[in-house]
C-alpha cells in the first residue's frame, strides 16, 4: 500500500543575485524545487538560465533597481532618472537576453519601487510579454505590487529573507518565520543568496519543510494575478 504525502501549506525558496560568481552554479546541484533569480548581464546568468531550464527550474530577472542608499546597481539597472523610452530600452534587453526567464523581481530597489511611474513603466513591459512579478519588498512603502494589479500583471510578494544573517543559527529562525507563515496563510516566499553558508544550510532546510508538511514549490505556482485592470490598454503612460 503506498502513502500519500498531504502538505498544509505551500513555499518558494527564490535564490537572488545569481550569476556574478561560477560557484553560483552549485545552487542547481541541490535537490528540490528552489527557485532563482539571475542577475543581467553578468558572466555566469546565461549559462545558469539554459541549465536550469533544463532541469524545469523556475528562472526569473533578478532586475536591478535604484535604492535610497544610492549603492551602485550593476548592469541593466532601472533608475529615477530615466524617461518611459529609457527605462523600457533597458529592461527589454535584458529580457530579450534570456528567454528562460519567466518572471521579474527587483534586485536592492528600495528607491525606485517607491515611486508609481517607473513601476507603471516596468509593468507594462511585464504585461505585454506576459512575465510576473514578485516584489522583493526592500521597502515597506513600495508601490510594485500596485502597478502589477493595475496593469493586470500576475504577482506576489517575499515574506523572509532567509539569510540576511548566514549562519546556521539564524536561517533556522528565518526558517520557521517561514513555516508560521505558511501554516498561518497558506504559503510563503523566502529569498536566499548563493553564500556558501546557504548553499549549505539549504538541503537540511528543504528537509525540514518536508518534515513540517510543508510543500516546496517553484515560485510560480505561488503567483497570483488579482489586476484592476484600469490602465489603458494602449497607452498606458
Amino acid at each position: 500500500m503506498y502513502s500519500v504525502q498531504c502538505f498544509a501549506a505551500r513555499v518558494a525558496i527564490l535564490i537572488d543575485d545569481i550569476g556574478n560568481h561560477a560557484n553560483d552554479l552549485t545552487a542547481l546541484d541541490i535537490s528540490g524545487q528552489l527557485s532563482y533569480a539571475i542577475l543581467p548581464f553578468t558572466p555566469y546568468a546565461d549559462s545558469f538560465s539554459k541549465r536550469a531550464a533544463t532541469l524545469s527550474r523556475d528562472v526569473i530577472l533578478h532586475v536591478p533597481m535604484e535604492a535610497i542608499s544610492g549603492k551602485a546597481l550593476g548592469p541593466g539597472a532601472l533608475t529615477s532618472n530615466m524617461d518611459k523610452d529609457a527605462l523600457q530600452k533597458e529592461l527589454n534587453a535584458a529580457l530579450d537576453n534570456y528567454p528562460q526567464v519567466i518572471g521579474v523581481n527587483n534586485h536592492m530597489g528600495s528607491f525606485l519601487t517607491q515611486k508609481v511611474v517607473p513601476m507603471a513603466w516596468t509593468m507594462e513591459v511585464l504585461r505585454d510579454r506576459s512575465l510576473f512579478f514578485i516584489d522583493s519588498k526592500t521597502s515597506k512603502d513600495s508601490q510594485a505590487q500596485n502597478m502589477a494589479k493595475l496593469f493586470g500583471v500576475a504577482n506576489a510578494s517575499r515574506q523572509v529573507f532567509l539569510d540576511n544573517i548566514p549562519n546556521e543559527k539564524q536561517m533556522m529562525f528565518r526558517l520557521r518565520q517561514l513555516i508560521h507563515i505558511a501554516k498561518k496563510s497558506g504559503s510563503g516566499i523566502a529569498i536566499a543568496h548563493p553564500y556558501p553558508e546557504t548553499i549549505k544550510f539549504l538541503p537540511n532546510a528543504i528537509t525540514a519543510l518536508k518534515e513540517e508538511g510543508i510543500e516546496l514549490v517553484p515560485v510560480s505556482d505561488l503567483i497570483v494575478d488579482k489586476p484592476i485592470r484600469l490602465a489603458n490598454q494602449s497607452n498606458a503612460d
